[in-house]
């Protein structure tokens, strides 16, 4: 007879507990093998590859004729140390001008993509009004858009008390990007499954109950390499609020640029704005990555 184990107040039967996993065949352990080999000599492969590929086009590069003249004018060491401190500082200001325009998206754009969602005639203007905003501010290019906010709104003389460019830069941002975000989410919205929406209204939850508790968490999920993909070109256009005066990142390596008659302070400004991007796109790419995944686990067999 067998024995039984008392764990955690529950009787469990030992034969219930040892239970011998079934002996692998040399055929599978030879598969294993095989597949082991065959990765390493992959990775092999492209290391290899890549290293030559990589001295093949270094070589190409540096002996084409006027490679030094290139190098002077967009990579030289004395002058990427000279403009360092001056382009660095101008980045931080890029990013807390992206800090604050992300959290005004954010808000603005869920308003905008909550009042699309109201039904009934009695909300046509509303919704009528929103979808006209989205589609003016998905027309015009940014940089109009930072002209007429930055020198045309104070310009009016009503009495606005002197902002600094980068405010006015923030809140050229903020509106044109709602307007991307807000139908980015839109369509999160009409991508849940409307019995979603009656099941909630069925427990008795209001309609921004259902919004804020069903609809928006499942539409956030479904849109967010998309939302971060607006995040990315955010990172890339706050730097035009140089146009306005902000001193930034790129308004800093034009004055360096300006003052030493070289072009490296430019591609310095570049390099940081990549190295500012990277780990959101990197993110964007997992995230992606694993939503496949999770949509294709069904029909893996």
């Amino acid at each position: 007879m067998a024995g039984r184990l008392r764990r955690d107040g529950a009787v469990v039967a030992r034969d219930a507990v040892a239970v011998d996993a079934p002996p692998v065949s040399d055929l599978e352990l030879g598969r294993r093998a095989f597949r082991r080999r065959q990765s390493v000599r992959s990775v092999a492969i492209a290391a290899v590859s890549t290293i030559a590929f990589a001295a093949l086009a270094w070589w190409a590069v540096t002996s084409t004729p006027g490679w030094d003249r290139v190098r002077f004018s967009f990579f030289d060491g004395p002058t990427l140390v000279a403009a360092w401190p001056r382009v660095l500082e101008g980045l931080w200001l890029n990013v807390r001008v992206l800090v604050v325009a992300l959290i005004g998206v954010a808000v603005l754009s869920t308003l905008l993509s909550a009042l699309r969602t109201l039904r009934g005639p009695v909300f046509f203007p509303v919704r009528a009004l929103v979808r006209g905003y989205t589609d003016l501010f998905r027309g015009l290019p940014l940089i109009i858009v930072l002209y007429l906010v930055g020198f045309g709104v104070p310009g009016l003389g009503l009495g606005i008390p002197r902002l600094p460019a980068e405010v006015w830069g923030t809140v050229a941002l903020v509106l044109t990007y709602s307007a991307y975000v807000s139908e980015v989410i839109r369509a999160g919205l009409d991508a849940v499954h409307p019995s979603q929406r009656l099941a909630a209204r069925s427990l008795g939850l209001s309609h921004a109950a259902t919004l804020r508790l069903v609809v928006f968490p499942q539409a956030i999920r479904k849109v967010t390499p998309a939302l971060m993909n607006d995040v990315v070109s955010m990172q890339k256009d706050v730097g035009l609020i140089s146009v306005l005066g902000a001193v930034d990142a790129v308004r800093a390596a034009q004055i360096e640029t300006a003052t030493a008659a070289n072009f490296t302070p430019y591609v310095l400004a570049g390099l940081l704005f990549v190295l500012l991007a990277l780990p959101t796109v990197w993110l964007t790419d997992w995230l992606s990555a694993r939503l496949r995944r999770r949509e294709q686990a069904g029909s893996v067999v």
